[in-house]
């Protein structure tokens, strides 16, 4: 079980240097503590999911040229979000406009090789 995850939830990529906010936009029905639940269809880049700083994954074709044009230093560079599928939802008991919904324990794999974990849902209350 996890807590529903709601639009300001905050979220971290594992080769980001800080937190991303959530923005909610799948739908605008339900409300969780007074904002819109997320579901698995809010992973869009710059959308839904913003950068998380700088990023240090050599997957990363910009990190990647200029670590190389360092002779091969690590040179983190701004961070673009690029989602590799949907989120990946813990469980499908909640489902909202065909969607299941995001929950706290839910992942969202990056095409650079990163993973996307929620730190904080935005919500307290509603456990799904």
């Amino acid at each position: 079980m996890g807590i529903m995850v709601v639009a300001g939830a905050s979220y971290q990529c594992t080769f980001g240097t800080t937190p991303g906010t959530l923005n909610v936009t799948s739908q605008n029905t339900l409300l969780v503590e007074g904002k819109p639940a997320a579901t698995i269809k809010d992973m869009n880049p710059n959308v839904n999911i913003v950068p998380c700083g700088m990023c240090s994954s050599l997957a990363n074709p910009q990190v990647a040229a200029a670590t190389a044009a360092a002779l091969g230093v690590l040179t983190p560079q701004p961070c673009v979000p690029a989602p590799a599928g949907l989120w990946i939802a813990a469980q499908g008991k909640c489902i909202l406009k065909g969607a299941p919904c995001l929950t706290s324990d839910s992942r969202l794999m990056c095409s650079y090789g990163g993973m996307i974990q929620i730190v904080n849902p935005g919500a307290s209350k509603v456990m799904i």
